[in-house]
């Protein structure tokens, strides 16, 4: 989640996740949900930072449409996840984007605020066979700069609400983890999220597999060209003092094709560099 001058802050905002390791209790893989809660009594601090690289170029004007810079969109996603009884945790997330030009997409400010709070259940698990099913929700609400445009709202709030089954293949150090599920977006005025796109739900696709005891590689996507809709290949790290370092490539589902000036909401080079530091205390 996942753009006049700057539609890439909706593109990059479906990036509103993290990557916490499968050796730790975790609340997402990078994008998606995991099969994973935080312990009971446990707190979860993450930082993220994704810089969208490339930037976009700016489209030429024509005698029918009006010249677009070159912008670059920069999120920082601050998110706290606190473990609750039964398997349950409460999180919160703090994305900003921040956009080189005038103004976001749908938001009156150069950066654009949304708090996040969200919760999960995993309902069901089977640590012997390696099973697990959750289930959640997240309310994304702005913060500043609410907009309308012909008479509708531009920055809106909406629902995100999902469910994940999870197998770990139990094969050695090394099995991998696969993650499967739907997903679906409500909200009473679907412009902001649907703005490149009409995919209101989808699937949730993940993929972690160890490399070696402090190292995996990790990959998740959301279907769909909307907010949400990335693939996201890269790397975890563990590191000393329960610390976690995640390192990624976030590709927006609309961005193989080179934008014009007929065409710039569908694909202004949508693709962000996922980086992050997390902490279990």
């Amino acid at each position: 989640m996942k753009h006049p001058k700057v539609l890439s802050g909706l593109f990059v905002a479906l990036i509103v996740a993290v990557s916490v390791r499968m050796v730790m209790a975790q609340s997402t893989i990078f994008n998606i949900p995991s099969g994973d809660t935080v312990d009971k009594g446990k707190a979860y601090f993450e930082f993220d930072f994704l810089p969208q690289v490339p930037g976009f170029d700016g489209v030429a004007a024509t005698p029918t449409t009006p010249a677009f810079p070159s912008f670059r969109t920069i999120l920082i996603n601050p998110r706290l996840v606190v473990g609750g009884p039964h398997d349950t945790e409460f999180g919160v997330n703090f994305p900003t984007f921040h956009t080189t030009g005038s103004r976001t997409p749908n938001c009156t400010s150069s950066n654009c605020a949304y708090i996040e709070p969200n919760f999960k259940w995993k309902f069901y698990k089977n640590d012997d066979a390696g099973l697990a099913f959750v289930g959640g929700a997240l309310l994304h609400t702005p913060m500043n700069g609410k907009s309308v445009f012909a008479g509708t709202q531009q920055n809106e709030t909406w629902g995100l609400f999902y469910g994940n089954f999870t197998k770990k293949v139990k094969t050695g150090d090394h099995g991998p983890r696969i993650s499967g599920g739907p997903y679906v977006v409500a909200d009473s005025q679907p412009v902001s999220f649907t703005f490149y796109g009409s995919h209101r739900g989808g699937v949730i696709l993940g993929y972690e597999q160890p490399l070696s005891k402090k190292v995996s590689f990790v990959s998740d996507w959301y279907s769909g060209k909307n907010y949400y809709g990335y693939w996201i290949p890269g790397l975890s790290i563990t590191l000393p003092g329960n610390g976690l370092f995640n390192a990624g490539y976030s590709i927006g589902n609309d961005s193989w094709k080179d934008p014009t000036a007929s065409d710039l909401f569908h694909n202004p080079k949508n693709r962000y560099v996922f980086l992050y530091y997390g902490v279990t205390f």
